[in-house]
């Protein structure tokens, strides 16, 4: 790890960019107003790399039915029926 750089409010809105490419680096930075810490930058956990091989589950699912038909008979669907006139 880098050296935590201690700087005061204006200099860190004065340098901004500059310190953000720095924690994108790696580096800690403290910002202090009137030499009283005040916030820690610090970089962000980057996230896992995505391992998935395409196709490594080809052949592992059995689908035993229609994966467009319903499971139950369109006569049994209640919100099929059509509404009686009262």
């Amino acid at each position: 790890m880098l050296a935590m750089e201690i700087i005061d409010v204006a200099e860190f809105k004065y340098r901004l960019s500059e310190y953000l490419a720095a924690v994108a680096n790696g580096e800690e930075v403290e910002i202090r107003k009137r030499n009283v810490p005040l916030a820690r930058v610090v970089p962000a956990p980057r996230p896992a790399r995505n391992r998935t091989v395409l196709g490594c589950g080809r052949g592992s699912v059995v689908v035993w039915a229609s994966l467009v038909e319903p499971l139950i008979p369109s006569a049994d669907w209640e919100v099929l029926e059509e509404e009686k006139p009262s």
